[in-house]
């Protein structure tokens, strides 16, 4: 197979390594600046359209001229040469030329080497496969495909991305341990950056860090990080999602509705979108979200790509809240099925469904299906603080409800709604209501305290006494 060399003034493209020398000395080059510059090389001579250079470089991603124009500035800056031999020219209303003397050289590769080119490429697709498995094996997997894909290939941002990815995920999947995998989020932070450094018009790096940034708390970054990659890809539905699971309120809203409308039925976005009506209180609309993300194809099997969890246990909250009890049961039963599906966020789901259950058992007067629920919960969460609270008053064993590891993890947000909730079971629903609402009025904008309106043990709904905290929730939502 005849690889192509072109070579122009002290230059030469290198088709195959995608790679710029100058005098043989490489120079840094984006993804989409090498695909540009490759396009006119290859037809040096010929005038070539603004809608043909889009094409190869953006692939069907909707753009301005104004793109296309500061990256064939960027280009002419990476060409400048003493001699002012002007490499691109622009042709009034008709595009653009590359215009200067081109070389190829043609030469034959090994099968060898075509192997070695592809494998990089081939562990990137084989990589993204795993992980929007979504399976805790899968992610680990991923991992090890993307570490070897970045020995091979380092400056590939793509393989940075990948690596970042996976080890987010490893993160995710260990956040309600006693002891989460840090390690992971700092390898994701790092690759991540450096696929930011590496290609700073790659719109999945962005959207990469922005969830980075967002697990180590520097929410103001992830927001900005992830609404440049939606601005760099518009039509990446990854982003959307990603940008989404970030931001809150009307800008959840308005990303998950974006997602679905790139990829239908996808049932984390249905899910984004029922935890703001939550938050606001409309449980019709939250409702109807969630039986849409069920009733998807995606959810329908634990082997189909970006399964979902937690939409039984929402959707079973929602009904407690409203006094179904029996509806309610069944639904938590049906997340709790799921459990054993690998999916990496089902363990910490199940966790916080038999918590669920405690209260529903509670609220039938079965004392010891509670405890026992409530313990169920601790065995796979065992800080849960809502749970330690529960089994504490059960018990009466104030010591209970600080039995449960370092907690300090958690929100203050969370923390505080824990210690609304013992308040509360001591009697004293106006100071539980205090607290909550102080601990709103302190948190950053955001989702705190947005499961409130369904929290199965403080039964805000039915209770006039929280509907100022309520209406700080629903105000925060908007």
């Amino acid at each position: 197979m005849a690889i192509a060399l072109f070579a122009f003034g002290p230059f030469e493209l290198d088709a195959a390594a995608r790679r710029l020398t100058r005098d043989g000395e490489p120079l840094a080059l984006s993804s989409r600046q090498f695909d540009l510059l490759h396009l006119l090389v290859a037809r040096a001579g010929q005038v070539l359209s603004k809608d043909a250079l889009i094409e190869t470089a953006w692939s069907g991603v909707a753009v301005t001229d104004n793109s296309l124009e500061q990256a064939i500035s960027s280009l002419r800056r990476i060409l400048s040469s003493p001699d002012t031999t002007a490499y691109i020219e622009t042709q009034a209303r008709r595009g653009y030329r590359f215009a200067a003397e081109v070389r190829r050289i043609d030469r034959r590769e090994s099968e060898d080497t075509l192997e070695a080119l592809l494998a990089p490429h081939r562990a990137w697709i084989e990589g993204r496969a795993a992980l929007e498995t979504l399976e805790r094996s899968q992610v680990l997997r991923a991992r090890e495909v993307f570490a070897r894909a970045i020995e091979q290939m380092p400056d590939q941002a793509s393989a940075h991305v990948g690596l970042a990815n996976a080890g987010i995920m490893q993160f995710e999947m260990t956040r309600s341990e006693l002891e989460p995998d840090t390690a992971a989020l700092a390898v994701a932070a790092a690759h991540a950056r450096e696929a930011c450094r590496l290609d700073p018009a790659y719109g999945e790096a962005w959207a990469t860090l922005g969830f980075v940034l967002d697990r180590t708390g520097n929410h103001a970054d992830a927001l900005a990080a992830s609404r440049r990659a939606v601005s760099l890809e518009s039509d990446n539905w990854r982003h959307h999602v990603r940008l989404a699971y970030v931001s809150w309120g009307e800008e959840r809203l308005r990303e998950a509705r974006r997602t679905l409308a790139l990829l239908p039925g996808f049932p984390l976005a249905h899910w984004l979108a029922a935890s703001v009506h939550v938050a606001r209180q409309a449980l019709d609309h939250a409702e109807r979200e969630l039986v849409a993300g069920i009733d998807a194809p995606a959810v329908a099997s634990a082997e189909t790509r970006f399964s979902g969890v937690a939409l039984h246990w929402l959707l079973g909250l929602i009904m407690l809240a409203r006094g179904d009890e029996s509806d309610a049961e069944d639904q938590f039963r049906l997340e709790l099925a799921g459990e054993n599906s690998g999916q990496l966020y089902a363990h910490e789901c199940c966790a916080n469904t038999w918590y669920a259950i405690g209260a529903l058992r509670l609220r039938l007067g079965d004392v010891a299906g509670a405890k026992a629920a409530f313990d169920e919960t601790r065995t796979r969460v065992p800080q849960h603080p809502m749970a330690a609270v529960a089994l504490a008053a059960l018990r009466a064993d104030p010591k209970a409800a600080h039995s449960s590891g370092n907690i300090s993890r958690f929100s203050a947000a969370d923390v505080g709604l824990a210690q609304a909730l013992a308040v509360s079971l001591r009697g004293d629903v106006p100071a539980a209501a205090g607290l909550v609402d102080r601990a709103l009025a302190e948190a950053p904008p955001g989702s705190a305290c947005w499961t409130l309106p369904v929290e199965p043990m403080l039964r805000v709904k039915t209770d006039s006494r929280w509907h100022s905290v309520l209406a700080r929730l629903r105000n925060r939502a908007a």
